[in-house]
């Protein structure tokens, strides 16, 4: 009967250690999302921090596990999804992050995507505050949807302003190399 009951704890213990979310700075992230019908896994996930400050968690939804750039580019969908774990975040910071994101990201040929750029620069004109979610759907060949605390916000259209998004994160100098190895560190 003990062991009965012991291993019956034991299992207990591993089903809900492997169902549990996973949690990055406190913030509970989910191990799969269903955005716009369709359930996409957590590919990984970290924090990008600034002067020893935690800024957001970032984290990477794909179809199936990818460990590669090239793969979530060539994927269908890929979810960006921040978690915003700092009230040091304004619109005015996020804005001049946005605009070296994509300089960084397109080696500074921003011209081809600018007014693209414009739109979703102007998704942030609203208050920042500490706990708002943003979630960037990426689908091949169509664009951006942008949602905020799981409200659509806006489509951004257009594949070139598609691959620079991802690349801030997830590009030759994304925004913190850290959390690019924790977005594709399965």
């Amino acid at each position: 009967m003990k062991f009965l009951v012991t291993f019956a704890l034991v299992a207990t213990w591993f089903l809900t250690f492997n169902v549990s979310a996973k949690t990055v700075a406190d913030i509970d992230i989910a191990d799969d999302i269903d955005i716009a019908g369709q359930t996409l896994q957590l590919n990984g996930a970290g924090v990008r921090s600034k002067f020893f400050m935690d800024l957001y968690v970032g984290s990477l939804y794909t179809p199936s596990v990818v460990s590669d750039t090239q793969a979530v580019l060539d994927a269908p969908v890929a979810v960006i999804r921040l978690n915003i774990t700092s009230g040091m975040i304004t619109s005015d910071k996020m804005h001049n992050a946005i605009i070296e994101g994509f300089e960084d990201a397109t080696d500074d040929k921003v011209e081809p995507i600018q007014s693209q750029i414009d739109a979703f620069m102007a998704l942030f004109s609203d208050d920042i505050v500490e706990g708002d979610q943003f979630t960037f759907e990426a689908k091949k060949m169509f664009g951006v949807t942008a949602y905020k605390n799981g409200k659509p916000q806006a489509t951004i259209g257009g594949e070139p302003f598609r691959q620079a998004l991802l690349m801030i994160w997830l590009g030759d100098k994304p925004a913190q190399k850290s959390l690019k190895k924790a977005m594709l560190d399965n």
